[in-house]
């Protein structure tokens, strides 16, 4: 359809799978684009009405090849989803002009009801409703229900439709945040690859099922390593942690030493297991030149009578309730006591103290016997300093001589100025 808006602008709105193909970049550089989405649960109930529902029909794939050619010469296109246009048109409206360098209007609210000559010879069948509007309507409370015949068609549409709408501005959600998303730590982060299940996925792509269990049990196991010089650091020490904790949890169908390793078996999430493989860059995530601050928690490290510190597993509600009082107290992170007292470890890493030339560390009762701690104690054996592994009160540590604390994340951090 075309209307002249004025004598300078003309207004062109198409359908994606009616695309006419060839246009020359110049007309695509001239013009101001904007796309519309609806997405797929709305939509193909429609369809039945007219033409049978079809994956083209849907126009998704042609819309996202759209988006990526304006994106290749340079003209990244606004995107507004049809559902936020509804909730609130004045406030989508006045975004996507500012988007456009138009000036916005309020009679863009409104409009008469048609039909207009401008229509199409489909309008009759696809606006016979949309004819009576002369506005924009809020979308019903309670949709009808979704004609789970069409199941499988929504499952292909619904990748691409929220490919698109994570270039919605704005978009409202029960979980949408005022404030802006977060930089990351180290930009280089933002592109990267993770494997999860049996397939290489993007990071806005890599998530775990709803209906796993780590999300509704949080029954999960992990491993976090370093590279130092293009080799892992303590790999099969590692190995031997996770196997031992997946054990401990009963799970099934878990891959070898040499699968984790090497090739990825498409097999493992067949009976349970999800393997979730993620490399990233990560700097030490303490200040290890100028040391941290630690503050004692008043939450206890779980006894083993009730959780297994030995497991290392994702269920870490225990140690966030310490970190959340070390945050409070602006600390770096904070010591755990065990349920008699004794200092247990952080609530992230493993903790050393020195007192008249002897290295004390906790015993792993309480605490995960960390990889980066063993490293360490067997270094103070090497270099023939004397360690003690035995109960540690916090007087001990409040009139150590020196105290450090370690980990795969944070390897050696040194206790700083303004711990309590």
């Amino acid at each position: 359809m075309h209307d002249a808006i004025n004598e300078e602008t003309i207004q062109s709105n198409h359908i994606s799978k009616q695309r006419v193909l060839g246009l020359p970049d110049d007309l695509l550089k001239k013009g101001k684009h904007f796309i519309l989405i609806r997405t797929p649960l709305d939509i193909l109930p429609l369809f039945g009405k007219v033409v049978p529902p079809s994956f083209f029909e849907l126009g998704l794939m042609e819309l996202v090849q759209i988006y990526n050619d304006l994106c290749d010469i340079g003209k990244p296109p606004p995107v507004i989803d049809a559902e936020e246009l509804q909730k609130d048109p004045e406030a989508t409206l006045r975004g996507l002009c500012k988007d456009l360098e138009i000036p916005f209007q309020p009679s863009m609210l409104s409009w008469e009801a048609g039909p207009k000559p401008i229509d199409g010879l489909w309008a009759p069948w696809w606006y016979n409703n949309a004819h009576k509007s002369t506005g924009f309507k809020e979308q019903r409370k309670y949709p009808e229900p979704f004609p789970f015949p069409l199941y499988d068609l929504l499952e292909q549409s619904l990748p691409l439709y929220n490919m698109l709408r994570r270039h919605v501005k704005n978009k409202s959600s029960l979980l949408s945040s005022p404030l802006p998303p977060p930089d990351l730590p180290v930009p280089a982060n933002e592109k990267l690859l993770a494997w999860v299940g049996d397939e290489i996925v993007t990071r806005d792509s890599a998530e775990v099922s709803v209906f796993d269990s780590v999300v509704q049990g949080g029954d999960s196991v992990w491993e976090g390593l370093r590279v130092y010089k293009r080799k892992i650091f303590k790999l099969e020490e590692h190995l031997d942690r996770i196997f031992d904790s997946a054990k401990a949890l009963a799970f099934e169908n878990v891959p070898t030493r040499d699968e984790v390793t090497s090739g990825m078996s498409p097999s493992f999430n067949l009976y349970g297991c999800t393997l979730i493989v993620l490399a990233e860059w990560k700097p030490p995530v303490y200040d290890n030149e100028h040391g941290i601050v630690l503050v004692t928690a008043t939450t206890r490290r779980n006894s083993p009578n009730s959780l297994d510190s030995k497991i290392h597993h994702n269920n870490l509600l225990n140690n966030i309730l310490a970190k959340v009082e070390g945050n409070n107290a602006k600390a770096d992170d904070a010591i755990m006591l065990d349920k008699d007292g004794f200092v247990s470890e952080t609530n992230a890493t493993n903790i050393f103290i020195v007192k008249k030339g002897r290295v004390l560390t906790p015993h792993a009762d309480y605490c995960l016997p960390g990889i980066t701690r063993a490293t360490v104690m067997d270094l103070v054996v090497k270099e023939q300093f004397i360690l003690e592994e035995r109960r540690i009160s916090l007087s001990e540590v409040h009139t150590a001589d020196e105290v450090w604390t370690t980990g795969t994340m944070g390897e050696l951090s040194p206790l700083g100025l303004g711990s309590k």
